[in-house]
This record gives C-alpha cells, structure tokens and sequence, in this order.
C-alpha cells in the first residue's frame, strides 16, 4: 500500500485482536478509511466492512480492498493491467504538473503515468473495476516518487528509487468475507456516522491541523483526474484551500468527535488516536463514556520520518530542533456490551505489556 502519514501499519494487529476479542464476526463501520489497510485486514478475518472516507484516492482504495472481491475481478483486472503495462509515455498534465513545475516523479515514470490514466479513462469501467487499476497505478507512482512520504514537498535531488521504471502491479484483492460483501462510500464522516449501520465502528479521525487532502493532493487529482489548477512550489489542488474538515481545527475538533460519537449508529466503538492530537486522552474518555464502559489500551511508537529528518529551510540547511522521537497511540474501546468489555478487560490482564486501563 502507498506511503502514509497516520499509517495503521504497526497497530493493525492491536485492532484485529481487540475488535475480535468484542466481537468475533459481523460488520464493522470504517468512517475514515485512508489506505484501507485496517479494513482490508478486517475483511480478511472475514468482516463485512463498510469503508468510508470523503477524499477520492482513499474511496478508490476502499473500493480495491473492501468492496470488490477476488474471485470476482482479479481475472480481468490482471489482463488489462499487462495491457497498460505496454503503453508508450505520452506528456500530459501529470508529467508538465507533477515531473517538470515539481519533482514528484521522473518525466520519464510522468510520462507513462499519463498514458495510462488516459487509457483508463477512455475505457470506461465499472466503479470496482477502474478503482483496482487506479490502485494499481497510484501504488506504482508511489514506489517511484521523490519524497519522504507526504505530498507537502520533495526532494532536492532524485531519490535513487525515482530513477526506477514504473511497474504496474495487481492489488492484493481478497475473496468476499464471511459475514457479506464490503463497501465503499465516499461520504464526510459527520454525515457517515448515523447512515452506516454495524456492529462495531472504527475511527481514526485527523489528529491536528495536518490535512490528508494537503498531504496527499497528487493521489487526489491522480484518481479524480480532473486536471485542476494549482498553487505553490508543491502544485497543490487550489481546492486544498476551500475542502476543510472540522477535526483538523483545534477549536472545532472536540465539537465534531463529540457529534461523531454521539451520533453514530453503531453499539460499540473503537477509537484510534495519539497523543499528539487536539483532544486530551482525558476529554476523549469522557465523551466515549456517553456509550458505555470504556477500554483504553496505550502503546508507544517511533514518529514518522519527516519527525526524524528535521526541518530544513529552501536553502536546504537544518534548522530547528525536533522535539520528540516517539509518541504514544491509544485505542479506546467503549460499549454498553457488559460481556464483551468483560471479554477484553481479561484478555488485557493476562498481557502486561499492552499498557491497558480497565
């Protein structure tokens, strides 16, 4: 899966145990999916996932991983993906945009990317289909980019990786899950929250100012390929100015997570969040407790490679100091299911290394 900012990588093996501890099987609401690495591996335990999440790329992603199936794509997908492979570079606007006014990607990956969204547009596939080549595309860009992972800047010089072909490669497509078939919607999560019935929700809502839109704007556009306007050295989408979201604001954050919990129609939640968030672990506790007992489970992990970097000025010098190497992630479970809080808080004592508070 690509590179990401807020990646549930390291902590996806917490979730499958915690939410299998709750509940064995059933559906499970994604109302911020990103990757969809935390729903493809809940559909591979045999969830039915319904994924959610308001940016195109990320609806693109949840439409690969958890709603289309295995058996059902993967024969024709894998035939037109070694169509594209073949395809000449043709210059358009990702290679003027993204390889020439910026240095994402070499001219020569630019030109092939070019060429190949083209032909997925003129094919005109289904939904599921076209979302597993534009996957597959996004994926292949991203293994050939020149960043340290967000879309924010790039690097001076080629990344020794830019420098490699592009090579389109079939998405890691699951058969349908046991409990049903996945979906993806493309909804705000505020919006999300009482329309999408399940079992248990996840959420993994923006912890601070740092919008995913910003940070990802080449994957937007990349999938939308709408060929927008820009602004900035970055060549950002100008939309990443007016397509905001409450829970990137200090002030609103609270107010929205408040709604969201509130609001949503599933009986138990389970919360991902960091101390490096807007809410208080504290703050945070207390609004979950309007749903029932509340779990929370503390793990410590090392921050993400910008945060080990540094900060450097257009001149290329180091300056400022980094403040912390390591933060800490938490994931909150509450429900009013007196068994199955029962279930994780005796799971939880049996392993003192979790950092669990009943």
């Amino acid at each position: 899966m690509i590179k990401y900012l807020g990646s549930k990588r390291l902590l996806v093996p917490l979730i499958l145990d915690t939410i299998g501890l709750v509940r064995p099987d059933g559906t499970v609401v994604d109302l911020f999916s990103g990757t969809s690495r935390v729903g493809h591996a809940l559909k591979a335990r045999g969830y039915r996932v319904l994924a959610n999440d308001h940016n195109a790329y990320a609806v693109a992603l949840a439409r690969c991983y958890v709603q289309a199936d295995r058996e059902k794509h993967l024969e024709r997908a894998t035939r037109l993906l070694r169509e594209l492979q073949t395809l000449p570079g043709r210059p358009g606007y990702f290679t003027e945009t993204f390889c020439e006014r910026s240095r994402f990607v070499h001219p020569r990956n630019g030109e092939r990317i070019d060429a190949i969204r083209e032909e997925i547009r003129r094919l005109a596939l289904e939904p599921e289909l076209e979302s597993i080549l534009l996957v597959s595309l996004m994926e292949a860009a991203d293994r050939v980019d020149s960043t340290t992972g967000v879309q924010m800047a790039y690097l001076k010089q080629w990344a020794p990786r830019a420098l490699n072909a592009l090579e389109l490669r079939v998405p890691e497509l699951l058969p349908r899950a046991a409990s049903g078939r996945g979906e993806a919607h493309g909804l705000d999560a505020i919006e999300a929250a009482p329309a999408l019935a399940g079992d248990i929700a996840y959420l993994d809502p923006p912890y601070n100012q740092h919008k995913y839109l910003g940070n990802y704007h080449v994957w937007e556009t990349l999938v939308r390929w709408d060929k927008p306007e820009t602004y900035g050295v970055a060549c950002k989408r100008v939309d990443t100015r007016q397509r905001r979201s409450a829970f990137n604001s200090r002030p609103g954050a609270a107010p929205a997570m408040r709604r969201l919990i509130r609001e949503c129609a599933c009986p138990t939640l389970v919360v991902s969040f960091s101390n490096e968030g807007f809410l208080a672990r504290e703050d945070l506790e207390g609004m979950l407790r309007e749903r029932g007992d509340v779990v929370v489970i503390e793990r410590d992990f090392p921050r993400y490679v910008g945060a080990r970097i540094g900060i450097h000025n257009p001149a290329g010098e180091r300056v400022g100091r980094v403040s912390h190497l390591r933060n800490k992630e938490y994931l909150y479970v509450a429900s009013s299911d007196a068994d199955a809080i029962g279930r994780l808080r005796a799971a939880l004592a049996a392993d003192d290394t979790t950092g669990a508070e009943p």
